[in-house]
């Protein structure tokens, strides 16, 4: 079973729309929150310190998919879970699920997202941007 870490956001009245709903990029931003959150969880250092060490800088996104299920809005209590469901040699699937605390104890599921992410790099040479690296067996080791 893979590791799952749990992010919390609380949505505030500038999260939402006119409606009062949540306007959908602000779950991406929260996913991309809970994305670092869950390295940091999983004991991995700053991506200051991995580039000097590994040479990773960070972990950008490559691929998505979201399901957007029911609506959230001012004062929920998001629990967004996160976890990595399969490994490949220079990328990574991270999913995520987004769930609604309500009062009583019930859980209602918002959204459901999968991302493929790569270890990026520095790219050497003349030509700027990054590359994808393979990944790092000491992250992976931190992170199953």
């Amino acid at each position: 079973m893979a590791k799952e870490v749990v992010y919390t956001q609380r949505v505030e009245f500038g999260d939402c729309d006119p409606a009062r709903i949540v306007w959908f990029p602000n779950f991406f931003r929260w996913i991309d929150a809970a994305s670092r959150n869950f390295f940091v969880q999983c004991g991995v250092p700053h991506w200051n310190e991995t580039e000097k060490t590994l040479g990773v800088i960070g972990t950008p996104l490559v691929d998505t998919h979201a399901k957007f299920i029911q609506s959230a809005s001012y004062g929920d209590v998001l629990d967004i879970r996160v976890s990595i469901t399969e490994w490949r040699q220079k990328s990574f699937v991270q999913k995520y699920v987004v769930e609604r605390r309500n009062e009583g104890g019930s859980v209602d599921t918002i959204m459901e997202c999968e991302e493929v992410r790569i270890f990026g790099g520095r790219r050497d040479g003349e030509k700027p941007g990054i590359r994808a690296l393979p990944i790092p067996p000491s992250i992976r080791a931190l992170c199953e």
